[in-house]
This record gives structure tokens, sequence and C-alpha cells, in this order.
């Protein structure tokens, strides 16, 4: 699939992003509408394709229970605290993150289950988890003491 994804549409590449787009576009249709799929008993996949009967009602609102506060990131990726912004990802736009501090002016951000970094207040700046914020924050800092109970998140 991919030898032939690339043998079709990028060798050689379209000559600017619109014609290249318009290659991907021709071949997605030609796969999806022209081309029988033997795992598809020869149909094609638009002759296969069925819409689901479920309609989809979106994730559950995500609560932090065990975390200090939550916050939401708006649609440029930016979460504000104390009157400063702070540039997340806009991957996170519209989701709640749990914030706990675990030093002065250092938060950690947690999206559900998972410890994306740490926010220090002053840099402005989040930090991976491999590569906090060096001596600013302490060993002991750095130990969650609370332990996430099953089934306490969504």
């Amino acid at each position: 699939m991919h030898r032939t994804l690339k043998a079709e549409t990028a060798r050689p590449p379209g000559m600017n992003a619109l014609k290249q787009q318009g290659r991907f576009d021709d071949f997605v249709s030609q796969v999806n509408d022209e081309r029988p799929h033997e795992a598809l008993a020869m149909k094609t996949p638009a002759e296969a394709y069925a819409p689901s009967s479920r309609p989809y009602q979106g994730l559950p609102d995500i609560e932090y229970p065990f975390h200090d506060r939550d916050i939401l990131v708006t649609a440029c990726g930016r979460i504000c605290m104390a009157r400063r912004k702070i540039n997340v990802s806009t991957v996170l736009a519209g989701q709640k993150l749990g914030l706990t501090e675990v030093d002065d002016g250092i938060w950690l951000v947690s999206l559900m289950h998972d410890d994306l970094g740490y926010i220090d207040l002053e840099r402005r700046t989040l930090q991976t988890i491999d590569t906090p914020f060096g001596t600013r924050v302490s060993a002991m800092s750095q130990v969650r003491t609370v332990t996430h109970v099953s089934g306490s998140y969504p």
C-alpha cells in the first residue's frame, strides 16, 4: 500500500502543495471508489462502507479528583495561570488538564492518567517529564504520594 501510494503520488512530487494534494485526493478516490479489494470480497471500500448506527457522544467529562485544580486549554493551545499565558499545544485545544503544585511555582500537568510535564510559572514554559527544571524541583517534590484509585477517572 505505502509503496503504491508513494509511486503514484510522490514520485515525482507535484509542482506545488496544491498539485501534490490533488494527486493524493485522486489516489484516495481511486482506492476507495474504483479498486476492488480482495479482503472485501472484491468490493470497493465505498461499496462496503456502512455508517455506524450509534451516534458519537464525544468523550465524557474528565475530572481530576487527586489534583489541586483543573484548567481548560484554549483554542490556540494555551493555558492561563496567575495572569500568565503558557503555550501547551494546539493538539490539546479544548481539553481539560489536571494541575498539581509540586514546588513553589512549579506545577505537574496531567491529561487523564498521563503526566505531560512541568510548568514553571516564572519562565512560562512547559517542560517534558524527562527534562524538568533541574535543581529547582527538589527530589521529594517529584514523589507523588497519592496513588490513583482504579476507576476514579473516566
